[in-house]
């Protein structure tokens, strides 16, 4: 059962300079059980629509103060509206007309409109309508359900590991190194999945725009060796070489690597590339590269592990890709960095070949772009 048809009518706003076209078409729709406001003055109109956005929109093309097609651009680029859809009412040709459709409009009708013809677009429009905004609800409602899901869920995890810790180092009990390595795997499990939480909450975030990015001066020299020297205990377990060059680095100019970007979601940006070749390569290197010039701050990350085949990386930053390596995880790592890349007008690219190992490169902007 849809429970909005029982609660409410349909909200349908005409616009038309001409008063007598506009009670033609109220005549029209008020035998369908419609709820009809109409107006002259197509600034009104569009206040009308901002101050309590209706259901569906009719609107003549050709008005004075305010045509047709300011109008839908003005509706489309509202990003605070919700999806309202919009029939045209003009009497002119197909150029007229498909140039209100390019500005955003849904549909149009010819002047002078037929009674049957109108109902039934004003019918799909509506059907359109109810679609679209079922669909919005049901994802507010799957992200609000993660978002509490996995908020509340780091709490648990968090409290067992430390208790995990604690059983490890002796506290309660002795252990023999047996036991201790069975708590360590399952610290090492609890982690995971924590991390993985942790990057679901901030995927969700992000999509629902309501990540906070806080843009300040950072130091993107010391970003990247600090990151490199927190990471190599990781690659020196597995004999690996990990290592960072970075273009002037004798200079004791800091303004020569400082950029506006915040620190924390750059950090996670690179401990996940970074640890993603670590845990991916067996032998080799890992060497992190950082180049400046006026506009860019350019980060190469270069690795000797397996590889990435040309199919995989069509769909490597896609969200919970699947993975064919045997470590592959749950694919939001490299989704989660390519948003956080992008919330900064930067970019994120890899280039590789199986067996040859990867190179992935991250360009930000050294300043803030509007």
């Amino acid at each position: 059962m849809s429970y909005n048809k029982l609660e409410k009518k349909d909200r349908i706003l005409v616009v038309d300079d001409v008063y007598d076209n506009l009670l033609v078409i109220e005549t029209i729709l008020e035998d369908e059980g419609y709820e009809i406001e109409i107006q002259e003055d197509s600034k009104i109109g569009l206040a009308m629509v901002e101050e309590s956005p209706p259901d569906l929109i009719l609107l003549d093309l050709m008005m004075p103060e305010m045509d047709g097609y300011e109008f839908t651009r003005r509706i489309r680029q509202n990003k605070q509206l919700p999806f309202i859809p919009i029939l045209l009412i003009t009497a002119y040709d197909n150029i007229t007309v498909s140039d209100g459709l390019d500005a955003g409009a849904e549909d149009f009708i010819r002047k002078p409109v037929d009674a049957d013809e109108l109902q039934a677009r004003v019918r799909s429009l509506l059907r359109l309508k109810h679609s679209i905004d079922e669909r919005d609800h049901m994802a507010s409602l799957r992200k609000d359900f993660v978002s509490r899901f996995t908020h509340d869920l780091r709490t648990p995890l968090a409290a067992s590991n430390r208790i995990l810790k604690l059983l490890r180092e002796g506290r309660f009990f002795e252990i023999s190194p047996e036991v201790e390595q069975i708590f360590t795997t399952m610290i090492t499990s609890n982690d995971d999945l924590l991390h993985m939480v942790n990057s679901l909450l901030e995927v969700y975030r992000y999509e629902a725009d309501c990540k906070q990015i806080n843009f300040d001066k950072i130091n993107i020299s010391d970003l990247v060796r600090d990151v490199v020297q927190e990471l190599k205990p990781l690659a020196e377990e597995k004999e690996l070489i990990l290592k960072s060059n970075i273009e002037n680095n004798n200079s004791e100019d800091n303004e020569l690597f400082t950029i506006f970007a915040d620190r924390i979601e750059i950090k996670r940006v690179l401990t996940n590339i970074i640890g993603n070749a670590i845990k991916f390569t067996k032998t080799g290197f890992i060497e992190v590269n950082l180049t400046l010039d006026s506009q860019i701050a350019e980060i190469k990350i270069q690795d000797t592990g397996p590889g990435i085949s040309s199919e995989q990386q069509a769909m490597l930053f896609e969200r919970f890709r699947p993975g064919k390596h045997k470590n592959s995880g749950s694919g939001l790592g490299l989704y989660l960095s390519r948003r956080i890349i992008e919330a900064h007008n930067g970019s994120i690219n890899v280039q590789s070949e199986p067996e040859k190992g990867s190179l992935f490169t991250i360009d930000l902007p050294r300043t803030v772009n509007s």
